[in-house]
């Protein structure tokens, strides 16, 4: 089930574990304990080869995977990593967080998640054309609008995207909905690249008004990780809420801003950032372009030790970006709220953390895992699926309503399985971890029980 060789997926399926060990789920519900080493061994696992040719006609070759976990709900989706990082235990724990955060959208899909160890940086619009079709020439046997439906992630935008359904319409004669974050001319979602960083900030919302009824993003200084879609759009919502943006980052570093400093980010230094992450560049590249003495530029650092006192962290980079002595340093700054904009964020270390606080001083301090914080994406999926099932488009009002209410109703659902099958004994917030973990998890089981594939 979890090999020794997949600390990723082992984290993953541990965190799930011992939130449903210490919570009365077993108690109330002894027979979906059997089911956690069949949950947990995905369907079917492709792997295969991609080979293609660079621009000085040298083959390359590279390798090609989809993780099919779960299609009890619908479909297996989730996104498509180009990344050379890529193997089948961060798949496996990718797909398997897929599995759950599907459930808590409502919507009728199921997990999975696949990509290439390809890395499209410093490739040329040529190279990375070929090296889709010829990943396309083998994973459109695999893929379908009924069967699994593929998105973007990491090194797969909207280019690859293109170059991707492409390449699936030539090989099998037929327009169909079987990959999501499409353009908009050709069957795309208004609101699709947006919907990852503002879902965070509506569950986020919904987070500060539970814990303080009237509160508001207005005037809270909020830390944010990563540059890409998503921490470039939670940024915006933030702002347009009234909160102060104090950190973005890339792999190589941190802009940070200084403490003498009252305006955070603007919406034109994220658009500047937006420019330079389309062509590839680093951060770094905008030191001498943003505002002297505004930020503070931190190589090789990431943002959490350097922020000082904040009220909101969004972590949006990548998994485990967030370790125990980070978290700590959080906790000493007097943070309110940390959500999860990428997958698994946090490490157990730093969740540990996060959730003793919470239990030691009820009120003080609240954390939601990436599961049900950045669904956002994965709903928006959904929704450009069903568009395209029914051949029609919706403007972005109705999508980023629809959107918005489904973040609201997977906080609801978090907040209210948590408080159903709590073992603590506090007046405090209730564990968002284990409400997501628990209410995705009792979603798929029982299709799975209805469905025979456990008994």
């Amino acid at each position: 089930m979890v090999l020794p060789s997949e600390p990723e997926f082992e984290q993953a399926y541990n965190e799930l574990y011992l939130t449903l060990e210490q919570s009365t789920l077993f108690e109330k519900k002894p027979n979906l304990k059997k089911l956690l080493p069949i949950i947990s061994i995905p369907e079917r696992i492709i792997q295969f080869r991609v080979t293609w040719e660079d621009d000085q006609g040298i083959i390359q070759v590279n390798r090609g995977f989809r993780v099919q976990f779960n299609s009890t709900l619908g479909p297996y989706k989730g996104g498509l990593r180009f990344h050379p990082t890529v193997n089948l235990s961060i798949l496996k724990f990718l797909g398997y967080e897929q599995i759950f955060k599907n459930a808590l959208t409502g919507l009728s899909i199921g997990g999975g998640k696949g990509g290439s160890d390809f890395d499209p940086k410093g490739k040329s619009d040529n190279e990375i054309r070929r090296f889709c079709d010829s990943f396309m020439r083998e994973l459109s046997r695999h893929i379908g609008g009924f069967t699994d439906v593929p998105a973007g992630d990491i090194g797969v935008g909207g280019r690859e995207i293109g170059y991707l359904f492409g390449a699936y319409k030539r090989y099998k004669n037929t327009w169909e909905g079987v990959l999501t974050g499409k353009g908009n001319s050709w069957g795309g979602s208004l609101i699709r690249p947006e919907a990852t960083g503002y879902g965070l900030v509506y569950y986020v919302e919904k987070m500060i008004e539970y814990a303080k009824p009237g509160d508001s993003f207005k005037d809270k200084k909020v830390a944010i990780s990563g540059s890409g879609n998503v921490a470039q759009y939670a940024a915006l919502k933030v702002i347009e809420l009234g909160g102060k943006v104090v950190s973005l980052s890339d792999s190589k570093g941190a802009f940070v801003l200084a403490d003498n400093e009252s305006e955070g980010f603007t919406p034109d230094e994220i658009a500047q950032i937006a420019q330079i992450k389309l062509q590839h560049k680093e951060l770094a590249s905008l030191e001498s372009k943003f505002k002297a003495g505004k930020f503070k530029y931190l190589a090789g650092e990431r943002p959490w030790v350097h922020v000082g006192k904040i009220d909101v962290a969004l972590p949006s980079a990548t998994q485990n970006e967030v370790s125990g002595e980070e978290a700590a340093v959080l906790v000493a700054n007097g943070v309110k709220f940390i959500a999860e904009g990428s997958n698994m964020g946090s490490t157990m270390e730093a969740i540990e953390v996060f959730e003793a606080e919470r239990q030691k001083a009820p009120g003080s301090i609240w954390y939601a895992p990436g599961k049900a914080a950045n669904a956002g994406g994965v709903a928006v999926s959904g929704l450009e699926m069903a568009q395209n099932s029914a051949r029609v488009s919706w403007t972005r009002e109705e999508v980023d309503a629809k959107l918005k209410d489904i973040m609201v109703a997977c906080f609801e659902t978090c907040v209210n399985t948590a408080i159903e099958y709590s073992s603590e004994k506090t007046d405090g917030l209730p564990s968002l971890v284990k409400g997501a973990n628990i209410a995705g998890f009792i979603k798929v089981a029982q299709g799975m029980e209805d469905l025979g594939d456990f008994y």
